[in-house]
């Protein structure tokens, strides 16, 4: 056990978390997201009993955001047509502006090119969170 260290963080994934470099992006997913299929070649971690923004908040205890994009966060975009409302994103911002005041920028992408994007992703945290449009990427920062 460690001292400063959320205790939301699993060892396996503070380890996944250290091993990332600057640029690398992480997806911290809803229940519904296909983690598996779109993370065959990402770090798969499964934090099923917790939600997506207490996840956030703990990994943005250790986790700076990357200064050198214009936009360090991605939010999965409503579908056209879909009249669902998004309220968690306005704990998401609460959050980004806890740990990250200065740069926050969020982008919002489309479905299908989050689906592409996260692909991509180092690391694709499973949540339990049952939000709907509450997967969030974040591309990791430099560590100073």
């Amino acid at each position: 056990m460690l001292k400063g260290i959320p205790k939301i963080l699993s060892p396996e994934l503070l380890c996944a978390l250290a091993q990332m470099g600057h640029g690398d992006e992480l997806v911290i997913a809803d229940g519904n997201f296909p983690c598996h299929s779109v993370g065959k070649n990402s770090i798969v971690i499964h934090a099923d009993g917790h939600g997506v923004p207490e996840m956030l908040d703990a990994i943005l205890e250790l986790f700076p955001l990357d200064t050198y994009t214009e936009k360090p966060v991605g939010l999965m975009a409503v579908c056209e047509g879909d009249d669902c409302e998004t309220p968690i994103w306005e704990k998401y911002n609460e959050l980004l502006k806890k740990h990250e005041p200065a740069h926050h920028d969020i982008e919002y992408i489309e479905r299908f090119a989050f689906y592409e994007r996260a692909k991509g992703a180092y690391l694709i945290i499973a949540t339990g969170e049952q939000a709907l449009y509450a997967n969030i990427l974040l591309k990791k920062g430099v560590v100073v």
